[in-house]
Formats: structure tokens, sequence, C-alpha cells
């Protein structure tokens, strides 16, 4: 058997801050601290501060006035920030700074009248701070091509759309083309916005795809990039699992495989791809196992003050 290795592993630039944010404040000002929603979605990475004493929410409400508590990486609505203040919540972001790009974009199509078109998962944390951003009588979330012909905007307005930053170009691509059949004046969303690490890993899914026989996906069930990785395998026609660690390996997903890809999502620590290596490794014969280096590697976003 051999192993093959998605180019991109580990945590992606914004993943990695936001959970440096974390670790930073909880260093300087120790518990209480609270985080609103998950900090990213994966279940160890929100277990390992549980035991911390680090709290997680989903309602300010549960947040002691003048508390401490972490936007988690998804980013919040101005709403949110504003109850914050009303508590006097001492507040740290660790909003991605991708997502911070969209929110500027959907702000500023907002308050130039423009209809916007939010392309994501309505219950995804990340489109619910968005939608946030933009005027409700100017805000329209999409999720699917079929969705397209039901929009109700005059065809001949002026029209924008950004989209949620863990789905990619290949995602979207098909949808924003029926997007632009429709109304002629749409402004393409900034290539910029467009999440880098959700490409990456998609496209080293595609060339796992083209030498492996069955694909393992570290990441947790809500997180909305590793089950896209999953599903884009089986659009290649590769049998593929969604595994959140090594203990939910069965050794029949793997019998008669002789090359296994394994790639994970943005927010799963590489421990996690290493012990899903030395699981398989116990249990059958590794010939070998291929790496590749992650054009990822020097990507990094700066950490606010503390």
């Amino acid at each position: 058997m051999e192993i093959y290795l998605a180019h991109t592993q580990g945590f992606c630039a914004g993943v990695a801050r936001a959970i440096d944010i974390v670790n930073r404040v909880y260093e300087k000002h120790n518990t209480p601290l609270y985080v609103f929603h998950e900090i990213v979605h994966n279940t160890l990475v929100v277990e390992s501060f549980k035991k911390k004493g680090i709290q997680f929410v989903d309602d300010l409400s549960d947040v002691p006035d003048g508390g401490r508590v972490i936007f988690s990486a998804h980013g919040v609505s101005p709403k949110i920030i504003e109850d914050a203040q009303k508590k006097n919540l001492i507040f740290f972001d660790a909003t991605c700074p991708l997502v911070h790009r969209v929110h500027k974009c959907a702000s500023e199509f907002s308050k130039d009248g423009i209809d916007v078109i939010l392309i994501g998962h309505k219950k995804h944390q990340e489109v619910i701070g968005t939608k946030g951003y933009v005027d409700p009588s100017l805000l329209h979330i999409i999720q699917g091509e079929d969705e397209v012909e039901n929009l109700l905007i005059d065809s001949s307005k002026k029209v924008g759309y950004v989209t949620q930053t863990t789905l990619s170009l290949d995602d979207t691509k098909n949808l924003v083309q029926r997007l632009k059949a429709r109304f002629p004046s749409l402004i393409d969303a900034k290539v910029e916005d467009v999440c880098y690490a959700t490409q990456n890993r998609q496209n080293a899914v595609k060339e796992l795809c083209n030498a492996c026989d069955t694909i393992i996906i570290c990441g947790s069930s809500n997180s909305s990039n590793s089950n896209r990785l999953r599903e884009l395998a089986e659009k290649c026609g590769v049998e593929s699992y969604l595994i959140d660690s090594a203990d939910e390996i069965k050794l029949s997903m793997l019998n008669n495989k002789e090359k296994i890809g394994i790639s994970s999502g943005a927010s799963v620590p590489e421990s996690v791809v290493l012990d899903v290596i030395d699981k398989i490794k116990s249990e059958f014969p590794v010939s070998e196992i291929h790496i590749s280096e992650s054009p990822e590697k020097q990507v990094a976003f700066p950490i606010p003050e503390i």
C-alpha cells in the first residue's frame, strides 16, 4: 500500500491566526474567557480549549457584563459588535481577514444601493455574519443554481455578488455563469476575496483523485470546506470518507486498496493527519508515503495586539 498526502495540510493562515489569538488572550488573562460560536469548525481544537476552561457560547447574553469574549474566525455582524459594546464586553476579533474583505465588499454594495447576492449556506456562521452588512431589502442568499431564476430582482438592475469564503471558484463557477446570463450588469466579486486555502485544498484533492483508489478527508462533520473536499472526491469517481480522528477509520475502508490519498480541511490540526498515517501503518504494510511541498507554507496573517 502507498499513501499520498495532499500538498496542503494543517491549518490555513486564517485558522492559525484565530487559534493564536485565543491562546494569547488565554495566556494573558486566563479565564473566565468566552468565544462566540466555535472558534473554528473542528472538534479537536474546540475540545482542547474547553479543557482549559474556555467557554463557547452562541448568545452574548451568556457572557457576563464586562467579560472577555473572542469572535470566531467566521466573523460576526455589526449588530453583534453593537450588542457586545452595550454589555461593556472586552472583545477580541479573530475573524479571518479574507472574511473581513467579503464584509467590506458587501457593505460597499449595500451603501451604493446595489442588490447583493450572497452565495453560501444559509445556516453557516460566516453567511449569518456577512448578511448583517447588507440592507435586508437588498439581500438575496442563494445556495444552488436552481435558485437563480427565482431571484426577485429586475434583470436590468446593477447587481453585485459575494461568496462564503469556504466555497471555491470551482464550487461557484456554474452558478456565477447563470447569474451573469440573467444579470448583464452583474458586478464580479473580487478574485482576491476568494479563499486561497479552500481552492488549494480542492486542487490537491483533484490531484489525489488521479493517483488514488480511496481518499480519506480529515475534518469535522460541521466543517463546510471539509465536506466539500469529500464531495469533490466522490464527483471525481473516487471512494472517499470524512473522519474526525484516526479512531474513526475502519479496516473495511481500506481492504484491497493500494493507493490511499489523505487530505484535510483548513481547520484540522496536522497531528490528526499524522495519527491517520500511524493508524494505517499499524494495520497495513505501507511501502511508501508520497509528500509534496505546500504552496501555503509562507502564508501568514498578522496577529492584532492583545
